[in-house]
């Protein structure tokens, strides 16, 4: 597989997201052999950047994949993310004190089972911790050898700058898909001027651009979809219709649905690493292929000129904690 810089970070230009394993999605947690074997294949099939976070679970994310990784650390570029449990007794809402950071990161390092992390998130902007606090309690990690890079997670331009001015951001992590195109008009420009790489989550619209996805009927009750706004109603048939589309395209060059939504992301800049989240070794193989997909200028203009999703891509409460 191809790799790319996310700053002066070398990963392979796919990687995996892990926070469906154990967490949010329909049989989450249902079967960590499965998971071990997903993560197993794909570093065999080259990826090397893999995600995830104390908060999903919470915490046995990162215990799966500690294990998973048992014996193999050196493959990986790991990440993971603080910030939205706080260790410092707040009663709610994002926690990124420096206090709360040096109690996060004993113990994402303790259950991944390593003595650095390779990319460390801000999860969400903290509203009540100045953003130069933050990364300075990053940068004294990163002296110490605990962390190598700093990351940040839906933050806007201007936390981006402010955060870089105090320790350079080494990637932003924001959701970026064919369905969620919000970044590209204030964020990405940004990264750019200041080389800072980007890491799509969700850049298969939570599962819609698979193709797999006819009924939210196909999803557990504690599904979190079922509380999405692009899930519900009209809006799930109206999206519906934009994934039948990517479909047909697909069907056009003999590549499945999440391969052409995947390819669509990579032609968007060498600067972009996707980390779509499957906990299936079938799923991750088919992911990783999408590296070898071209698109014609002509699919590639059809993909971009579709209509928007629609629907906000987080239930109410969530939105308020992203920035734009």
């Amino acid at each position: 597989m191809q790799h790319i810089k996310l700053g002066d970070l070398d990963v392979a230009r796919i990687g995996l997201g892990a926070m469906g394993m154990s967490h949010a999605y329909t049989g989450a947690g249902g079967d960590d052999a499965e998971a071990v074997r997903t993560v197993h294949r794909a570093l065999e099939l080259g990826v090397n950047l893999i995600d995830t976070a104390e908060v999903y679970g919470p915490y046995t994310n990162e215990e799966l994949i500690g294990r998973a990784l048992k014996g193999r650390r050196d493959q990986v570029v790991l990440a993971t993310k603080f910030g939205l449990i706080s260790h410092t007794g707040r009663p709610s809402g994002p926690d990124s004190s420096p206090a709360g950071i040096r109690a996060a990161v004993e113990g994402s390092l303790t259950r991944l089972g390593t003595d650095r992390i390779d990319l460390y998130y801000q999860h969400r902007v903290d509203p009540d911790t100045p953003i130069e606090e933050t990364a300075g309690a990053v940068a004294e990690l990163v002296a110490e050898g605990k962390v190598r890079y700093f990351g940040l997670s839906e933050a806007g331009p201007e936390t981006i700058r402010r955060a870089h001015a105090v320790h350079p951001v080494t990637a932003v992590q924001s959701e970026y898909s064919l369905f969620t195109r919000d970044p590209e008009a204030r964020v990405l420009p940004v990264l750019r001027e200041l080389n800072i790489g980007f890491v799509p989550f969700s850049p298969l619209g939570r599962g819609f651009l698979t193709g797999t996805i006819r009924s939210t009927d196909q999803f557990d009750p504690n599904d979190f979809r079922l509380d999405n706004p692009r899930f519900a109603g009209a809006n799930f048939q109206h999206n519906l219709q934009l994934a039948d589309r990517v479909a047909a395209i697909a069907a056009e060059i003999g590549a499945t649905p999440a391969q052409v939504a995947l390819a669509w992301l990579l032609a968007q800049g060498d600067d972009i690493a996707p980390i779509p989240g499957t906990r299936h070794v079938a799923r991750v193989a088919e992911n990783v292929a999408a590296d070898a997909v071209r698109l014609t200028e002509k699919q590639l203009g059809s993909l971009t000129d579709l209509p928007p999703a629609a629907g906000d891509t987080h239930n109410e409460a969530q939105m308020r904690m992203m920035e734009r």
